[in-house]
């Protein structure tokens, strides 16, 4: 209650915080100030509170509720006191944190110090570790040099003692050089004065030895002539050794020209049934030397059943029944001995048309044999007979046989407008030469990509043009899912464990649909590629496995390749056709002036 009184209550006997070091120090006239103040309230009486006191009591005597006021008067007291109590707290917790701040600021500004001195030893150390190693260096440096002073004296030391080595040899050469010549030049005087001395018996001996063998000649001419002469008039008058000796001398030479001839020609017989030609590439023909080395392949072939010809072969319908047809009609062809067609097959590269032949020989029960139009034109004069071997080679053959001229564009070019040397020209009209007439041995078969390029006559002796083009969407899917199985299913589900490709888990059907409609005017040559290179990713991961991720990433790169082919071919193309106009408008421009 000493609200009522005017009493202010004592402060708390709290201890002063540490004075803050960062606080500027009080000056000495704040500190008089503060002791006039002091001085002040210590003498100072407020009499109005006695009053308030006197009254408040009155007041609380007359009321009717004195008791109550009388507790809350206290319990306001309690509440002061407490107040003040918690704030005696609050100050211990803030000085107790300062303390620990301070205790913390002091460990902080050890272990600055520790890591301060961790640094300068370091720092020492290392200083100590490069002196150290200076010292080493400068070591192994002087060490060095002298061990390349003590090489160097060794080498000269070498020097001078193979120079001295090599000054005493040549003057002991010299030395042997002049004795020699001095015996030498005594010898040749010593002979030369005795060949004076004895002249006479010398040449006595001589002309005693030449007339001895003047003697023994002519004897030896005598007795041989009477020999011969007698055996000679002896064979004439005998007429049976006469003409024993015409008719085994007659013998002798028959014999020598006839084996010299019969050997060509049995070689070249033998080499036209049992060899293969050089042009040829590729035979199913069995010959001697495939028979040695591959007898149980070439027994197989022999015995093979006969296939469908287009069995694993992608096409689109109307091209695929054509083919039928062309492969029903060679094989009846074939079993009534009728007269072969010559086909040309033209249409862009990758599309089947080698693949075909094989299979359409295999299916009606011939050979195929395949050769390549560019190794024609090296051969030089070489080609014509090399032509006429590979055809002869072909009538020979007892089943029939499908010979296929790949790229036959390489040399099979019109001889009017283009620039050909003489042995390509040559080589042509022997390829027109034989193939003027229809076969019963042999069916022709020509590829090519640019079929325009032949010369007339080559057009002349085909009988029917077929053209492979590029495979639409379907075909597409088709080869993709039938390369997928080969490269990625097959292998997957076939062979040893540690060997076998694993397949990641997505939809394959779905994705070959995908990718072939990304991969219009790709060739099925390409589409086996394209899936080659996803087993060669998938081979070439880590786990083995192949995802749709390295499939798409495969075909992306494919596919931009692919456009980079074909803006080359573009350009190819551009030029020739620029070139081909050029040409058309030099040569009427010539002719102008001409007429």
């Amino acid at each position: 209650m000493s609200w009522i009184f005017g009493i202010k209550p004592q402060p708390s006997s709290v201890p002063t915080p540490p004075d803050d070091p960062n606080r500027n120090p009080p000056t000495p006239a704040d500190e008089k100030q503060q002791q006039k103040i002091g001085a002040q309230s210590a003498y100072t009486f407020d009499s109005t509170a006695l009053e308030r006191a006197a009254q408040a009591a009155k007041t609380l005597e007359k009321s009717t509720n004195a008791k109550q006021a009388l507790e809350l008067s206290r319990l306001q007291e309690l509440t002061k006191q407490k107040e003040y109590d918690l704030q005696q707290k609050q100050l211990e917790a803030r000085i107790a944190a300062m303390q620990s701040e301070n205790v913390r600021v002091a460990e902080e500004e050890r272990r600055k110090t520790l890591i301060e001195e961790t640094k300068h030893a370091r720092a020492r150390a290392d200083y100590q570790d490069q002196l150290a190693r200076k010292r080493q260096e400068e070591e192994m440096s002087m060490k060095a040099r002298m061990q390349e002073e003590t090489l160097r004296r060794q080498e000269e030391s070498v020097k001078k003692q193979e120079a001295l080595r090599k000054a005493t040899i040549e003057h002991e050469l010299s030395l042997r050089h002049k004795y020699d010549l001095e015996r030498i030049d005594a010898d040749v005087r010593a002979k030369a004065r005795a060949a004076r001395d004895n002249r006479d018996v010398n040449l006595e001996m001589m002309r005693a030895s030449e007339e001895e063998r003047r003697k023994t000649v002519t004897e030896q001419i005598r007795t041989t002539a009477g020999v011969v002469g007698a055996g000679l008039s002896e064979f004439l008058s005998d007429r049976s050794k006469i003409m024993a000796a015409v008719g085994g001398l007659t013998v002798l030479a028959v014999g020598w020209y006839s084996a010299k001839r019969g050997t060509g020609v049995v070689a070249k017989q033998v080499e036209a049934r049992l060899g293969k030609p050089s042009l040829v590439r590729e035979t199913s023909r069995l010959t001697l030397f495939e028979l040695f080395k591959h007898p149980i392949a070439s027994v197989r072939t022999l015995f093979r059943a006969r296939e469908d010809p287009l069995k694993g072969i992608v096409l689109n319908p109307s091209l695929e029944s054509r083919l039928r047809d062309i492969a029903i009609t060679t094989r009846n062809t074939k079993r009534n001995f009728g007269l072969f067609r010559n086909v040309l097959f033209y249409g862009p590269p990758g599309t089947g048309k080698t693949m075909f032949a094989k299979s359409l020989a295999r299916h009606s029960g011939l050979d195929y044999a395949i050769m390549t139009g560019g190794d024609v034109a090296p051969m030089g004069r070489d080609g014509v007979s090399a032509i006429h071997k590979i055809f002869d080679w072909a009538q020979t053959s007892r089943k029939g046989l499908v010979l296929f001229v790949d790229e036959a564009d390489a040399f099979l070019r019109k001889r009017s407008t283009e620039q050909i040397s003489e042995d390509m020209r040559a080589m042509l009209n022997a390829f027109l030469f034989r193939t003027g007439e229809q076969s019963r041995k042999f069916m022709l078969v020509v590829a090519s990509n640019q079929p325009e390029q032949f010369d007339w006559a080559v057009n002349d002796r085909l009988d029917e043009l077929v053209e492979f083009g590029l495979p639409g969407e379907l075909e597409r899917e088709r080869l993709l899912l039938q390369y997928f199985k080969q490269y990625i299913a097959d292998p997957a589900t076939s062979g040893a464990r540690t060997q076998r490709l694993k397949l990641g888990d997505f939809d394959w059907l779905s994705k070959m649909k995908q990718i072939a409609s990304l991969t219009a005017g790709m060739s099925g040559r390409e589409l086996s590629k394209l899936v080659f290179g996803w087993q060669a990713s998938a081979y070439a991961s880590e786990n083995g496995v192949l995802t749709e991720q390295m499939i798409d990433t495969n075909t992306a790169e494919v596919l931009r390749q692919h456009r980079r082919k074909m803006e080359w071919l573009a350009a190819e193309r551009a030029s020739s056709s620029a070139m081909a106009l050029a040409s058309v408008t030099d040569d009427g421009e010539s002719a102008k002036q001409n007429h």
